[in-house]
C-alpha cells in the first residue's frame, strides 16, 4: 500500500477532500435517467442551490455527452461525476476510439452540435484516449451569486 503525502516524514501537510459518484447508463436508453441522477446527486452539494444555473449547465452537459455516447460510439456510458471543493468534473467513458472534436452543422441539422455545446459550457474540457475507449470529461465551476459587504 502506498503511503499518503501526510504520512511521508517531512512532507508538507495537504488535504484533498472530494466527493463523487459513478453510473453506468446502458445504450440506447438512459440519457434522460443520467439528467435525472445528476441533478439528484449535484443536489448534495453546498453550492447547488446558490447556483441553479451552473447545475443546469452541468445538467445539460451530461445530457449532450450521454447521447454521444449512445449514438456515435453505440455503447453503455460511464459517467462520472467528482467535486473537488474548486470543480464539478463530468466524465464520460465510452467504448469508441474516435475522439469527438466540435463540427459545423448545417442551419437545419437536428444533430452535431453536442461537442460544442459542452464546450460552450464548461470552464475546461479534454478527452483521453484509453486501451477500450475514451473519456471526455469537463469542468464545471459554480457561478456564485456574488456577496456584498455590510458595512
Amino acid at each position: 500500500m502506498q503511503p499518503l503525502v501526510d504520512e511521508i516524514p517531512g512532507a508538507c501537510q495537504m488535504s484533498v477532500k472530494a466527493k463523487g459518484w459513478a453510473h453506468t447508463f446502458p445504450a440506447g436508453q438512459g440519457v434522460r435517467a443520467g439528467r435525472e441522477w445528476t441533478r439528484r446527486q449535484l443536489s448534495s452539494l453546498p453550492w447547488a442551490a446558490e447556483a441553479p444555473e451552473t447545475v443546469d449547465e452541468i445538467v445539460l452537459a451530461v445530457s449532450e455527452l450521454l447521447t454521444n455516447a449512445h449514438v456515435h460510439a453505440h455503447s453503455d456510458a460511464q459517467l462520472v461525476l467528482t467535486w473537488d471543493n474548486s470543480c464539478l468534473h463530468v466524465s464520460v467513458h465510452d467504448e469508441a476510439a474516435t475522439m469527438p472534436a466540435p463540427r459545423t452543422p448545417d442551419a437545419g441539422a437536428v444533430s452535431g452540435r453536442g461537442v460544442s455545446i459542452v464546450q460552450s459550457l464548461a470552464d475546461s474540457w479534454q478527452t483521453h484516449a484509453q486501451q477500450h475507449g475514451k473519456t471526455v470529461t469537463a469542468c464545471f465551476k459554480p457561478h456564485l451569486p456574488e456577496r456584498t459587504a455590510h458595512p
